[in-house]
């Protein structure tokens, strides 16, 4: 990559990491990390104490397919958790990050810099990806050495699974990005992004919903509603997939999904470009 171009896109990173830090909305994600892997700690060596996950040196160092199996699920319970529960919390921290953007003297700041608009808002965008990647990486991490050590089960599904986790939070902030230089608030900001994580897994039961709408025209509206929309709960069901080995059957849901962000995350752009502050 061009210096020219690196060296303002890393200073737009680091300063995103530096509000995330005065904002607490860093220490905030490390904490409940933090705190999420001290429990999951002590659960695991109560488990494997008492047989519910047995680990590899109860059964002569190489663990039996039974134990491989209820780690395994185990470590999909605790993945979904943190693909729903950890959407959310970004969600939430990263709409004040957006939005903050905006404020009357910071966003004349940044336009007074040498920086095309297209410029400061993808550096922007990509430093809050960065906030809540580090702090997904340190728990899917933590939980997978955890694991590793406690049962001696080392899964690459669990690491592998932070991909559909990040995909999914990539795709919802460029909607949150897209409300946040429309209406300059993060408070719409949640509540579109909510909206969007409560219908996408209603529009995936579109098999079932063919039966119960009452015209085609629904059924249509259902169906292209799905198509476009990001498919949360399909990649859900992915991370789920990945990490019990079980075959995926179609990746449609992650191409579609990458697609609807990258539309959302240029019309954001292109509204920044236009505004006048």
């Amino acid at each position: 990559m061009n210096a020219s171009i690196l060296t303002p896109t890393l200073a737009l990173i680091r300063d995103t990491f530096r509000e995330a830090f005065a904002r607490r909305i860093f220490w905030g994600f490390f904490g409940c990390s933090s705190a999420l892997l001290v429990f999951l700690l002590l659960v695991t060596k109560i488990d494997v104490r008492v047989g519910g996950l047995p680990s590899a040196s109860d059964i002569g160092g190489a663990a039996s397919p039974e134990a491989v199996y209820s780690v395994l699920q185990t470590q999909s319970i605790i993945a979904m958790v943190l693909y729903y529960a950890g959407t959310a919390l970004a969600v939430f921290a990263s709409a004040g990050l957006v939005s903050a953007m905006f404020e009357p003297g910071r966003i004349e700041l940044l336009l007074s810099k040498p920086l095309s608009r297209t410029h400061l808002l993808l550096g922007r965008y990509l430093g809050n990806v960065l906030v809540v990647v580090a702090n997904i990486l340190y728990l899917i991490v933590g939980s997978w050495i955890i694991f590793g050590l406690k049962t001696g089960v080392w899964g690459a599904g669990f690491l592998l699974s932070s991909v559909f986790i990040i995909l999914n939070f990539s795709v919802l902030l460029a909607v949150i990005v897209l409300v946040g230089v429309l209406w300059d608030s993060s408070a719409v900001a949640i509540m579109v992004t909510f909206a969007l994580m409560i219908i996408t897994p209603i529009l995936a039961q579109v098999a079932s919903m063919d039966q119960v709408l009452g015209s085609e025209t629904s059924r249509t509206i259902v169906r292209v509603l799905y198509q476009v929309l990001p498919k949360t709960s399909d990649l859900g069901s992915m991370v789920r997939s990945t990490i019990l080995h079980q075959p995926i059957e179609s990746w449609m849901p992650v191409w579609t999904t990458a697609l609807f962000g990258a539309v959302v995350l240029a019309l954001g752009v292109r509204r920044f470009s236009q505004r006048t502050f």
